[in-house]
C-alpha cells in the first residue's frame, strides 16, 4: 500500500531528525551564549522562537495559520490541515559586542536553536512536541579579588560558568467550533550550569566547581478568537512552578604539581529557583492584501517569585512585539509570488536590576520565507535581528549583537494515497 510506504518513510525521517538533533543538542550544551548577564540567576533567557516568528519581532500569540508552526500559542495547533505532518529544526548564530567604562570586547556563537514536530490527531485536534533552549550559560571573569579571611590580605581568582537549560514541551490545541480555540501546554525543564573558580595561594592553585542540575514542570494554556476573516486575538498563561535544584562540586588541590583531591562529586542541596507567572495577549490582522500584522504584549511577574541575587534584584517584566508579514500569493504557481517578507521590533524592559537600574533590551527584526518545492508548504526561514542590551553606567555592561536564525520549516503528507494518471 503507497500510503503506508510512505508513512513509515515519514516515520523513518522523523526518527533520524530527532537523533540527529539530540546529538547537537549534546554538542551545543557548553558555551551556548557569552553574555556577562548570563552570570545572574538560569543565565540569559531566550527569546528566538520557531521559524516565521523569529522575523516578525518574536510575535505571534495572535496568529492564525494552518501552514506553519505557531509555538507561541498551543491553541494554533488545532488548525493543523488532514494527512499534514510539520517538522521544524533551526540553528542560529549570534555576534556579541561589548562595552563598559573601562574596555571593549567582541565574541561570536553558533547553536542549535530548536526542533519541532506538529500533527493532526483527528477533526479540530492538533499536537506537537518542541524543544527549545529556555537559558544560556556563558561568562568568564578575570581576577576577581577576595578578601582572605581573618587577614587583610586579598587573592585574585578567575570565575567562569558554563550551560543551559532545555524545553521540552508538548502542546495540545482543540477547536470549539471554526472561530474559538483553546490550547494546552506542558513543559519539562531540565539542564545544568557549571561554575568554576580558580585561584592560587602561596605555591598552592586551587580548582572549585560547582554543577546544579535543575528540573521541573510547567502548565500553559492558550485560547484564539476569530473575530472575523481579519482579524484574531490570541492569549496565553503560563503558571509558576519551581524548578528542583541540585548541587555537585569537586576541588582539587595543586603543589608543586602534584593534584590532591579536597572533595570529589559532593552532593549537596542548592536553592530551587522560582519562575514566574507569565501572561500574554496578541492581536493579528490581514488588513490589506497580502499584509499581516501581529502585536504582543506579555508581563512575568518575577517579583513574585522571592528570588534574589547578590547583586540584582528581580522585578516584574513587560515585553512589547510588533510583526509585519507581506506574501503576494501563497497559492500562486509563481515563486516569486509565494516570497514571505517580515519585518519586525521587541522591546523588553527587563527582569532583573543591577544596582537599582533595570537591565532593559530591544530587537530590530527582518526575515524572508523561502518556498521549498512547487505545490509544498514547507518554507526556508530566514531571520536577522540586531539588538542592544543594558548601558554603560557603574558596573554595568552595554552589549550589541547581531542574530541569524536559519529555520528549516518542512510539511510532509501522511495517509495519503497516490493517484495513479
Amino acid at each position: 500500500m503507497p500510503y503506508m510506504m510512505k508513512m513509515n518513510k515519514n516515520l523513518f525521517l522523523t526518527i533520524v531528525i530527532t537523533i540527529l538533533a539530540i546529538k547537537f543538542i549534546a554538542a551545543q550544551a557548553e558555551g551556548l551564549t557569552s553574555s556577562p548577564y548570563s552570570l545572574y540567576g538560569l543565565g540569559v533567557i531566550n527569546q528566538t522562537s520557531i521559524g516565521f516568528t523569529n522575523g516578525l519581532g518574536y510575535s505571534g500569540i495572535g496568529i492564525r495559520t494552518d501552514s506553519e508552526i505557531n509555538n507561541l500559542n498551543a491553541a494554533n495547533y488545532a488548525l493543523i490541515p488532514q494527512n499534514s505532518f510539520f517538522y521544524d529544526i533551526g540553528v542560529k548564530g549570534e555576534f556579541n559586542q561589548y562595552s563598559n567604562l573601562a574596555d571593549n570586547e567582541s565574541k561570536s556563537t553558533l547553536n542549535f536553536s530548536n526542533l519541532a514536530f506538529a500533527f493532526r490527531i483527528s477533526e479540530g485536534l492538533g499536537a506537537g512536541i518542541s524543544m527549545v533552549p529556555y537559558s544560556d550559560v556563558g561568562y568568564s571573569l578575570v581576577g576577581v579579588k577576595t578578601n582572605i579571611e581573618g587577614s587583610n590580605e586579598t587573592f585574585e581568582s578567575n570565575v567562569s560558568g558554563l550551560g543551559a537549560l532545555s524545553d521540552l514541551k508538548f502542546n495540545l490545541g482543540y477547536a470549539i467550533n471554526e472561530d474559538l480555540r483553546f490550547g494546552l501546554s506542558g513543559s519539562f525543564m531540565f539542564g545544568n550550569i557549571e561554575e568554576q573558580e580558580s585561584f592560587i595561594i602561596s605555591q598552592s592553585t586551587f580548582v572549585s566547581t560547582e554543577t546544579t542540575n535543575y528540573s521541573g514542570f510547567r502548565l500553559g494554556f492558550g485560547m484564539q478568537y476569530d473575530f472575523s476573516e481579519k482579524f484574531t486575538l490570541g492569549s496565553t498563561i503560563q503558571f509558576p512552578t519551581t524548578l528542583k535544584g541540585n548541587l555537585k562540586r569537586s576541588v582539587l588541590k595543586s603543589l608543586d604539581g602534584v593534584e590532591i583531591t579536597v572533595e570529589d562529586d559532593v552532593s549537596d542541596s542548592a536553592d530551587n529557583f522560582n519562575m514566574p507567572l507569565e501572561v500574554g495577549i496578541g492581536l493579528s490582522t490581514n488588513f490589506y492584501k497580502g499584509f499581516t500584522l501581529s502585536a504582543d504584549y506579555k508581563k512575568n511577574y518575577w517579583s513574585e517569585t522571592g528570588q534574589t541575587e547578590n547583586l540584582g534584584a528581580y522585578e516584574d517584566q513587560d515585553i512589547y512585539a510588533l510583526g509585519l508579514q507581506y506574501v503576494k500569493n501563497p497559492q500562486s504557481y509563481k515563486y516569486g509570488d509565494r516570497i514571505r517578507y517580515r519585518a519586525g521590533y521587541n522591546y523588553d524592559n527587563g527582569y532583573l536590576a543591577i544596582s537599582g537600574i533595570k537591565v532593559d533590551g530591544y530587537n530590530l527584526t527582518a526575515g524572508i520565507g523561502l518556498p521549498i518545492g512547487k505545490r509544498s508548504r514547507s518554507l526556508m526561514n530566514i531571520s536577522y535581528a540586531y539588538g542592544s542590551k543594558g548601558k554603560v553606567q557603574n558596573i554595568l555592561i552595554k552589549e550589541n549583537f547581531h542574530l541569524l536564525t536559519l529555520n528549516l520549516s518542512l510539511e510532509d503528507i501522511w495517509f495519503q494515497k497516490r493517484k495513479i494518471d
